[in-house]
């Protein structure tokens, strides 16, 4: 290809991008009645007052991405050395193209299209084990709490009860051990003849030491705590009956939920919403408010981010090395 060529295809792409993810936010905004809830909630309450609890959860936002920036950062630091703000960058560009693409697999091409052309696929594989390492957190916190919840709420003979926290405790070892081990899937692969050959991509899975993953995990867990204090900023907000304990009880159960289920970032609202409202609904009975405010968090952490992103999307070089900024 020549200069001029791929300069105006890669202008194409990254124009049709940014494009369809427009389209799809808009679509997705305009007939979001949950919104118009919130919106319809807030009336009455000083200006503010919103203005205070909106701003701490639209700052809380940024702190979360900008520690997921850290840590992509660090996991990447094994293949090749970015900058805080190019990592950021890169972190924001993939959230435009996650919300389009199913489970969020287009996150992946936002911020590898960062690195050199020669290491983008190794990045995906570092990525991942970023991903594993929040997977892990959600499974392990949602395991409690649906054992709380299980306790309080579900009538089941007490036998049953303890073998239920028998396999929640397997399962909360067997993903811990299987994160800080992450190696033996390097092994697991170079045992099969078919992706033996491909092993220059995931041979990265080797250099991660249990110091290093407990890094990267305290990370996952502070993102955890960060997106957690969100959904009980609004909460405790706008229901402020509820016990803070049960509030966490219920985030942690729906983030489990949640990453059990293949979406689309855009449409996952209704699968938050639906969510939320049933386990909310155990208790309180303000599901509007419920609805209202898990709608509001996704408008908070994925499509201002994604909108946000947009402009970090024309920084790509789809056939070389990403243009300096």
């Amino acid at each position: 290809m020549t200069s001029t060529y791929k300069k105006t295809v890669s202008y194409l792409l990254k124009t049709t991008i940014v494009v369809v993810a427009f389209w799809f936010i808009y679509h997705k905004l305009s007939a979001n009645e949950n919104l118009r809830d919130f919106t319809g909630l807030l009336e009455g309450i000083p200006e503010t007052e919103i203005l205070l609890v909106i701003g701490s959860v639209c700052m809380l936002m940024l702190l979360n991405w900008g520690l997921e920036a850290l840590k992509w950062k660090r996991l990447i630091a094994q293949v090749e050395k970015i900058t805080v703000w190019k990592a950021i960058e890169s972190v924001f560009c993939g959230l435009t193209w996650a919300v389009f693409t199913p489970n969020r697999i287009g996150e992946y091409g936002g911020r590898v299209f960062f690195l050199s052309p020669k290491r983008r696929i190794i990045g995906v594989v570092a990525m991942t084990v970023g991903n594993i390492g929040q997977m892990v957190l959600t499974n392990v916190f949602g395991a409690i709490a649906i054992c709380f919840f299980i306790y309080r709420f579900v009538a089941i003979d007490y036998m049953l009860f303890y073998v239920l926290l028998f396999l929640s405790f397997v399962f909360c070892v067997f993903f811990l051990v299987f994160y800080f081990n992450i190696k033996w899937l390097n092994g697991i692969l170079l045992s099969i003849r078919f992706t033996r050959k491909y092993k220059k991509f995931y041979s990265i899975l080797g250099r991660y030491r249990k110091r290093e993953l407990m890094k990267i995990l305290l990370f996952c867990l502070a993102r955890y705590l960060v997106f957690s204090s969100q959904y009980f900023i609004l909460f405790y907000w706008l229901i402020p009956q509820l016990h803070y304990l049960d509030i966490l009880m219920m985030v942690s159960i729906l983030f489990f939920v949640q990453s059990t289920l293949p979406s689309l970032d855009l449409f996952d609202v209704g699968i938050r919403s639906l969510t939320a409202s049933y386990f909310f609904g155990f208790i309180t009975n303000h599901s509007v408010a419920v609805i209202a405010c898990t709608a509001s968090i996704w408008l908070i952490n994925i499509i201002i981010p994604a909108i946000l992103g947009s402009y970090f999307v024309f920084k790509l070089n789809f056939f070389g090395s990403v243009q300096r900024s």
